[in-house]
């Protein structure tokens, strides 16, 4: 981690030298980090989405079978191979992209801004006073977040949405705005990638008769 932590802090000076910002430095080292993860996210998503479409299915067969367990197990696994889904197939991506998100954390969290400041941010090492990135932050997890949940699902799941954007808002307060800047940057990408994802539907392809 601590390797990986190294390139990312040489990666963010390297930006720096050229834009003489940290503020667009943060912002570069974001959009690069996203493009080299995008394979990864466009496999974690569609795996997803897979499976929220055939959410449904699955809950047919679990009301049929729900006296043969065995019998269950067959038939869902039957759906799966029929539709391509892999039940484990976002998990994988996600484990890839976990290395790259904690690394850019730790070294943003500890990087010394020596007091530099970006658009109405005045030390991208310390949080923001004026509470707008931490309110930023808050409504974009909330959307990306948002825009991931099926339209079918139930409200439980958008509450939990509620209470975990409030929940990055309020650390986005105590952040350094630099940290603060990334999350909010991060998000936004992450919504426009989802919105491009579901763009493309994957039909599927057996009823459960």
């Amino acid at each position: 981690m601590d390797y990986l932590v190294s390139i990312m802090k040489q990666i963010l000076d390297f930006i720096f030298d050229y834009t003489k910002s940290y503020g667009l430095a943060i912002i570069g080292i974001t959009v690069l980090i996203k493009i080299i993860l995008l394979p990864f996210s466009f496999q974690q998503f569609h795996s997803m989405k897979k499976m929220q479409e055939i959410a449904p299915l699955q809950k047919k067969l679990q009301e049929k079978y729900k006296n043969d367990k065995e019998k269950l197990n067959r038939e869902i696994m039957k759906l799966y191979q029929e539709n391509k889904v892999n039940p484990m197939g976002g998990c994988l991506p996600l484990l890839i992209q976990f290395p790259f998100i904690i690394g850019l954390f730790k070294l943003l969290q500890s990087y010394n801004f020596g007091q530099a400041g970006f658009l109405w941010i005045k030390d991208l090492g310390a949080p923001d006073t004026t509470y707008i990135l931490p309110i930023l932050a808050a409504i974009t997890t909330y959307l990306s977040s948002k825009i991931a949940t099926p339209p079918n699902t139930e409200n439980p799941n958008n509450t939990m949405n509620i209470v975990m954007s409030i929940f990055i808002g309020w650390m986005a307060v105590k952040f350094a705005s630099g940290l603060a800047l990334y999350w909010v940057v991060s998000n936004i990408l992450q919504i426009m990638q989802q919105i491009l994802i579901m763009r493309s539907p994957a039909p599927v392809k057996e009823d459960v008769k």
